[in-house]
């Protein structure tokens, strides 16, 4: 049998990407048909959002209530469903610098490119909503730790670190908190909810390696454009709910249109577009492959 060429993984695919130098744009996903939509649309990463995923399968708000499991069999069935890397949301880890570890370890089997671990108090809260805590530097710096002991112990896996004390502590504690992270081991670096242009422009020059700017559309973040984005030297801009907002928008209007009779048509896929999407025409092209045998 002629010999083929192992196929690159996921986390080599992201480093590739990082070593690119540029920003990639990086709307998040929250199930396996919004990331097929995402790889379709020509993007070469996403995330995915905790807050979109417990948004979408429990209808819940993001505050701690999702479980590791269902985090991971949604990452696990968006993973299949795609062939671009995808990074996913492992909030603080689900416990103490085991529990990260074990959370690190399953997310690289279930096909993620990166983890991200961050320094949050459970139960955690999105970070652009009121309440959240962070724990002490010594505890968020071990998690960090952990994760990378799993990455280079057991599982290939890239780890991105977040902070979330800009909040309750200020710019400079969370400068402090990425950069011991990053000698912890991190690969990629984020400082969630700076509240200014000029916050995230100090952040790109006193932090080392890839870093992300969330891009929260009516959160404390500065939505710029992507070219201002890496001129300051963010490698990641991911936009965590533009598609499940414009989703649930859609199905609003979608829905008011069935209850008053109005037509809504402008805001459906062609049948033949949607079959495609799904992904009916490579059934059919895989099922031409097998003869039907049955005489």
């Amino acid at each position: 049998m002629p010999l083929t060429e192992a196929p690159i993984s996921q986390p080599d695919k992201l480093r590739a990407l990082l070593a690119t130098g540029g920003l990639q744009v990086m709307p998040c996903c929250f199930d396996a048909l919004s990331a097929k939509l995402i790889e379709q649309a020509g993007f070469p990463v996403s995330f995915m959002s905790g807050f979109a995923v417990s948004a979408a399968k429990l209808g819940q708000p993001d505050t701690g209530l999702i479980s590791f499991g269902e985090m991971l069999d949604q990452g696990r069935d968006i993973c299949a469903a795609v062939s671009i890397p995808i990074i996913g949301d492992a909030d603080t880890g689900y416990g103490n610098a085991l529990n990260v570890k074990r959370t690190v370890e399953h997310y690289a089997r279930a096909g993620f490119a990166a983890a991200m671990i961050e320094d949050q108090l459970a139960p955690k809260r999105c970070g652009h909503t009121r309440g959240k805590e962070v724990v002490g530097r010594a505890e968020a710096v071990d998690r960090v730790k952990a994760a990378a002991d799993a990455r280079d112990e057991r599982q290939d896996i890239l780890i991105l670190a977040r902070t979330d004390a800009r909040h309750g502590h200020g710019l400079a504690e969370a400068i402090a908190r990425a950069q011991a992270f990053w000698e912890a081991g991190a690969d990629i670096l984020f400082v969630e909810a700076p509240q200014s242009e000029e916050e995230m422009a100090t952040l790109c020059r006193e932090l080392p390696g890839p870093k992300m700017a969330n891009l929260l559309e009516g959160g404390a973040t500065p939505i710029l454009p992507p070219a201002r984005l890496e001129e300051m030297g963010f490698s990641l801009a991911a936009y965590p709910l533009t598609l499940l907002s414009a989703a649930m928008k859609a199905m609003r209007l979608a829905l008011e249109g069935l209850k008053t009779g109005e037509a809504h048509a402008d805001l459906l896929l062609d049948f033949t577009e949607l079959r495609r999407v799904v992904g009916f025409e490579d059934y059919y092209e895989e099922e031409s492959r097998y003869a039907d045998r049955r005489d």
